[in-house]
């Protein structure tokens, strides 16, 4: 069963760039050697530059596993993790009801629409 997650942060507006190459390296990570993450955006706020979120969908448990105990996480927490403003990072859980991606999108999903 698919997972969907959301996790959001802030940093430092001096950190704004560095996190934005951490980011880069990270995503390029995951698209080459993670298979089971089916999905992986990162967003930056427009309105807030030092404000980013980023988006999974995980095949199942064990790739979000997989995932968070990567040595790829740990060297982006690294990159980020001092750089915080406020709370740590927040992630939430969400089960998908509708969208609108393409027909081979909602098969990778696992969605039965």
């Amino acid at each position: 069963m698919n997972i969907y997650q959301t996790g959001g942060y802030q940093v430092k507006a001096s950190a704004v760039d560095q996190v934005k190459r951490a980011v880069k390296e990270f995503v390029r990570y995951v698209q080459e050697n993670e298979p089971d993450t089916k999905m992986y955006l990162a967003w930056q706020q427009r309105s807030d530059a030092t404000r980013f979120l980023h988006f999974f969908i995980f095949e199942d448990a064990a790739a979000q596993a997989r995932h968070g105990q990567s040595e790829a996480v740990k060297r982006f927490e690294a990159a980020y993790s001092a750089e915080l403003v406020g709370a740590e990072v927040e992630f939430t859980d969400y089960e998908l009801i509708s969208g609108k991606p393409t027909g081979e999108q909602w098969a990778q999903f696992g969605d039965k629409r």
